[in-house]
């Protein structure tokens, strides 16, 4: 097995922790997307490894924060990449294309930026043949997301959405036992991080993007994953304004939006099921958890509730001034009895594990594209709903009225 060669794309705080010029305060002091790729390095997965920004100039201060934070703690784990733009280069915004150019056909890269930049990202990558794992929001809009599938079939790569809840313990062993419960009827969700965090989105929060894109995904994903048999016909939105505007947030900047879905059974319309999804970035300071979630699903046969918010482990610490609840099944962070980085088990690592054994059986003639559809991993096929049902919601709150989703007898997607 050729160990895959990576380019990250975005050096924010999901990808180094790094943020405003020193360690993100939030739960991802260190990272994601760098930690998990340097350690699946160690492991022999990944090979070279590079990192793109729209400025070289904070690369040095990044490569701190790493050795300090990552390779001190983990028995000297190897955080070397090469970047792009130069060190001494103040701004590029299109030195992605330079970074995606040095590649080779069948490599990879991973993309962490504002969800406006994802598509013409992905889309270069795509056509020179690189594979691609987006986070969520795979792309805003529903004509991109088909442009991507159309093309990624095209060129025959494989691209896979960051949708990591997917890969919760709890949420997997959900999903499976709803495939026993009848006939989809109700799915209710709840997601939100408390208002600090608006201090690290304020630079796109409301003008580039929102709390739906942001949070809502995860868990319309999660419904979407669980009920294949249906398809959403109809999105009606409705958000609460003020608290982020206080904060400093773009006028019109939504606190909470919550989307109303109808759902219709795809071979018996006549089976309609309501699906609800809220998210909310104005959670308390002191709420004791980054990320309140959870779930209740409803069906013909039986129910399913799911709370992921504290998960029976609680902290007091007087550094804090509350008790904290942990999350370690996202992402580990304490070393193993060796020193190495011992988090393979979180499912926030588990995602792009997922991803590099996709692509590396994809290359090795091992799975085809069609195939990895159907295991359902995130793939662009098996997110689009997602993608509409976002859109929608947007739209929706624009317009100030519903808007229907058409799946056409080709397979194609539109909002009306």
């Amino acid at each position: 097995m050729t160990p895959l060669n990576v380019l990250m794309v975005g050096t924010g705080e999901y990808t180094t922790g790094f943020v405003g010029g020193g360690m993100s305060t939030s739960d991802k002091k260190i990272g994601v997307v760098g930690l998990t790729l340097f350690d699946l390095r160690r492991r022999g997965k990944v090979g070279k490894l590079s990192m793109v920004g729209t400025s070289g100039s904070k690369y040095s201060a990044i490569r701190e924060h790493l050795q300090k934070n990552i390779s001190s703690v983990y028995n000297n784990l190897d955080v070397s990449f090469d970047s792009f733009p130069s060190d001494i280069t103040s701004r590029d915004p299109n030195a992605y294309k330079t970074a995606i150019d040095a590649l080779s056909p069948g490599d990879a890269i991973t993309v962490f930026t504002p969800d406006t930049t994802h598509y013409p990202i992905a889309l270069y990558a795509i056509e020179r043949r690189i594979h691609v794992m987006l986070t969520k929001p795979a792309v805003k809009l529903l004509s991109e997301h088909q442009t991507l599938l159309h093309e990624a079939r095209k060129h025959n790569v494989f691209v896979f959405i960051e949708h990591h809840k997917r890969f919760d313990p709890a949420y997997a062993d959900a999903k499976a036992r709803a495939k026993a419960l009848g006939n989809f009827n109700y799915f209710y969700s709840y997601m939100s991080q408390p208002k600090f965090q608006l201090e690290t989105f304020k630079a796109w929060a409301g003008k580039e993007s929102d709390i739906s894109y942001y949070l809502n995904s995860h868990h319309v994903d999660i419904c979407e994953s669980m009920v294949p048999d249906y398809k959403p016909a109809k999105v009606t939105a409705s958000g609460s304004k003020g608290t982020a505007e206080d904060l400093g947030c773009a006028p019109g900047t939504e606190d909470t939006i919550s989307l109303l879905v109808e759902w219709v059974k795809r071979d018996e319309p006549g089976r309609r099921a309501t699906g609800v999804y809220t998210a909310s970035w104005t959670a308390p300071q002191k709420a004791g958890v980054h990320s309140n979630q959870y779930f209740h699903y409803l069906a013909s046969h039986g129910e399913i509730r799911v709370d992921q918010a504290k998960r029976g482990y609680d902290v007091a610490d007087d550094s804090q001034g509350q008790l904290m609840w942990y999350n370690p099944f996202y992402m580990k962070y304490a070393p193993d009895e060796e020193g190495n980085f011992n988090g393979q088990t979180g499912y926030g690592y588990v995602s792009f594990e997922k991803f590099v054994d996709a692509v590396t059986a994809f290359k090795d003639g091992r799975v085809t594209l069609d195939e990895l559809d159907r295991r359902g991993l995130p793939t662009l096929k098996n997110t689009i709903a997602t993608t509409a049902i976002l859109e929608a919601g947007r739209r929706s709150l624009n317009e100030g009225r519903g808007v229907e989703i058409v799946v056409g007898e080709d397979g194609s997607w539109d909002l009306r």
